[in-house]
């Protein structure tokens, strides 16, 4: 655990981190007081954890589109409608982005975030430019595009609005039921053979759950998400994102049996990756809610990650190596195999229309 941060005894209440470190940019540090125990009132009982409510912020970005060359990511063009994510899942590699805001990869990363609104008006200006090559946007890499927050905002739906007047191919990964609000866009997509969505699924025990992943969707309703969505005629490729060793990779099977029963047509999975200040909000998460497990979990990670709690290695950060990594590989391929997961989903791009906004105003 960071020695600069002391946990916090009186759970935060919807939140997964237990602690809000300074980021490592930072040459300020804030120390908590020593922890006495869970807070009291005058009376001396014991008051129920706290709430921190979450706080939205503009971002006045101009530019939408990222592009990155890592050889080892399924797409290398993004779009984040948001920074930081509600939904709180302690083990999120993408917490370490909150500390080039000069905030903290841990309570800060799921309440303070930060929303696009004019992503929607970027992201058509981008299409209609005669530079851009029409691909696949991943709306999605740093944040869930279908947070709680984005069931009042919108912004995802907008995107996608604009994605769809394109015929532009788009993929994401979500967490939430809520990417069924958006069934009629996405449909429209697929019948061009223009959208995916990948769901992720990283364990079916409801408490754990809510431990992990707090504000998101709990497993059934994922479940009922991939039915949903895949009756809509919209192709759905579950995604265990991530695998937590010692943890969660005994469930494996039911998740890819489940997930096929639902509807899904393919599968893939990712390995626990704790990069940054991440290994210390999930060592104090681990100890706080599943002593007995800790040593077991933090040494099945090292016995992937060559000693280490984190490798950022091109080829093995999304896998790990060794015999336990190939272990949990050769489980993973026979479930793929047996349940029928093994469908691909390439997109096309061959219905786009630069013009087809202008298009549509000319009809008015």
């Amino acid at each position: 655990m960071n020695e600069k941060t002391i946990p916090i005894t009186n759970v935060p209440r919807g939140r997964g981190a237990l602690e809000n470190p300074a980021g490592r940019f930072e040459s300020l540090h804030v120390e908590a007081d020593p922890d006495n125990g869970p807070e009291v009132d005058e009376d001396g009982v014991i008051m129920p954890p706290r709430q921190i409510r979450t706080q939205v912020f503009r971002d006045k970005t101009r530019s939408i589109i990222s592009t990155n060359d890592s050889p080892d990511l399924c797409s290398d063009t993004t779009l984040n409608p948001y920074r930081g994510c509600e939904h709180g899942c302690i083990y999120c590699y993408a917490r370490p982005t909150h500390e080039y805001l000069g905030l903290s990869a841990g309570l800060d990363f799921e309440t303070k975030i930060f929303a696009k609104p004019d992503a929607p008006k970027l992201l058509e200006e981008k299409l209609k430019s005669p530079a851009w090559q029409p691909r696949t946007i991943f709306l999605s890499g740093i944040t869930d595009p279908y947070q709680p927050l984005e069931k009042k905002l919108k912004i995802t739906r907008d995107c996608l609005q604009v994605l769809a007047d394109f015929c532009n191919p788009v993929s994401f990964i979500t967490k939430n039921h809520l990417v069924t609000r958006d069934i009629d866009l996405l449909s429209q997509l697929a019948e061009k053979k223009a959208a995916c969505v990948n769901i992720s699924i990283t364990t079916l025990e409801r408490d754990l759950c809510r431990k992990m992943e707090p504000r998101a969707s709990t497993p059934s309703l994922r479940l009922k998400a991939i039915e949903a969505l895949s009756k809509a005629g919209i192709p759905v490729n579950v995604m265990i994102g991530p695998v937590l060793p010692g943890l969660t990779e005994h469930e494996i099977p039911a998740i890819l049996e489940s997930a096929a029963s639902a509807g899904a047509v393919a599968a893939g999975y990712t390995m626990l990756r704790l990069p940054y200040g991440v290994k210390d909000l999930f060592q104090t998460w681990l100890q706080e809610h599943y002593p007995d497990r800790a040593d077991k979990v933090l040494n099945r990670i090292r016995s992937i990650r060559d000693g280490k709690l984190n490798s950022s290695e091109y080829g093995s950060r999304m896998k790990g190596e060794g015999f336990y990594a190939q272990q949990i590989s050769q489980v993973f391929d026979l479930a793929k195999r047996k349940y029928g997961l093994t469908k691909r989903m390439p997109l096309s791009a061959e219905s786009f229309n630069r013009h087809a906004r202008d298009e549509q105003m000319r009809l008015f």
